[in-house]
Order: C-alpha cells, then structure tokens, then sequence
C-alpha cells in the first residue's frame, strides 16, 4: 500500500505571522490570507482532480505543534487513513490523537523518532 502520496502543508512558527505573510505575498507573490496560501495543482495521474498544498506561519507560541518542541511540522498526504493508523499502530508509531473528519478530510497526528509531530490528511478530492 502507498502510504504518502504528497506534502499537504507547511506549518512553521515564526514572531509575526501577519508580517510574514505580508513578506511573502509582496516579494514572492504569494496569493495569502488569514492562513496562509494555498497552492492548487493537478493529480498528474488524473488531470482533472484537484490537489493543494497549504503554506502557513503560525505564532511561534502555537500550542498546535505539540508535543514536538519543533518550529515546524509537515502535512502529508495520504490514503485510507484508517488504515494507515492501524498499520501505524501495529509498527510502534506514536499517535498523538484520534483520527478528525472535516469538509475538506480527515487528519491525525503521530509523532516521528527525532519528536517532530506529523500531521496525516486524507483529502476529500475535487474535480
């Protein structure tokens, strides 16, 4: 089974994430907002279903990467999530939290050896 198929975000601390956001939009011209930027591309293996990945600084007091003491962590995106968690499970792997469903997927977080948290998301595709 393929386990990753992608990176879904990068979520990183930093003093200001207004200020950085801004920084980012005017120099690099990302397209931001309150969260960051999202940047749409296509499945290469099916043209016409829609992928993203998120791009967001978060206040470097976030409480979100814990328990890792990490600056950043990094989405990945995956399939069948469940069973990913179960394979995860049986391996040893650390998880964090309960698997979360929303509108747009459902995410759970694990721990890797070195204490960085991983956040997992199944996306709920678009076309």
């Amino acid at each position: 089974m393929k386990k990753v198929t992608g990176i879904g975000g990068i979520f990183f601390k930093c003093k200001d994430p207004n200020k950085i956001r801004e920084w980012y939009k005017m120099h690099l011209g990302f397209d931001t907002d309150q969260h960051g930027a999202n940047f749409e591309w296509r499945e290469d293996a099916d043209s016409t279903t829609k992928g993203s990945t998120q791009w967001s600084p978060f206040a470097e007091t976030t409480k979100y990467f814990e328990p890792s003491t990490k600056d950043f962590m990094i989405n990945y995106r995956v399939n069948n999530l469940e069973v990913l968690v179960l394979q995860l499970k049986n391996e040893g792997v650390t998880i964090v939290d309960k698997i979360e469903t929303f509108d747009y997927g459902k995410f759970v977080h694990i721990m890797d050896p070195e204490g960085n948290k991983v956040e997992l998301w199944e996306p709920i595709e678009s076309k």
